[in-house]
C-alpha cells in the first residue's frame, strides 16, 4: 500500500487537500491503485464555485467511471491541465504532478488526518 502523507488532509469518498492559499486538491493512491489505468478526467472550470462534498467531476479508468467530490467549498483558480492532457500522470504520482484542482477555500467539509485515512482505508 502505497504510503499516506501527513501534511494532506483527506476525504471518506479518498481525495485529499494540501491546505493553503490556495489549497490543491486531488485523490489519494488508494484511489488511483483502485481505479487502475485513468484515461480521463472531467473537471470543473476556472472560476466555477465549489461546495464540499458536491460532486464536481469525474475520473474515467480502464475499469470504471467514478464521480469526483470536493473536499472544500470556494473558487476554481486552476485547473491541472497536464493532467487533463495526460490522466495517468494521476496514477504515476497522484499526490505530486496528478494534483486536480486549486481552489481559494472559503470552507470545508469533514476532513481526515492521515491517521484517520489510514485506518478507513486499511484492509
Amino acid at each position: 500500500m502505497s504510503s499516506i502523507p501527513e501534511n494532506l488532509k483527506y476525504t471518506a469518498e479518498h481525495e485529499w487537500v494540501l491546505e493553503g492559499d490556495p489549497s490543491t486538491v486531488g485523490i489519494t493512491a488508494t484511489a488511483a491503485d483502485a481505479l487502475g489505468d485513468v484515461v480521463y478526467l472531467e473537471l470543473p472550470a476556472v472560476g466555477d464555485v465549489l461546495s464540499a462534498g458536491t460532486v464536481v467531476g469525474e475520473i474515467e479508468s480502464t475499469k470504471s467511471v467514478s464521480e469526483l467530490y470536493s473536499p472544500v467549498s470556494g473558487t476554481v483558480i486552476a485547473v491541472n491541465d497536464a493532467a487533463v492532457a495526460d490522466p495517468s500522470v494521476v496514477n504515476s504520482d497522484p499526490y505530486g504532478e496528478g494534483w486536480l484542482l486549486k481552489v481559494e477555500v472559503t470552507g470545508a467539509g469533514p476532513l481526515l488526518t492521515a491517521a484517520e485515512y489510514q485506518s478507513l482505508t486499511a484492509p
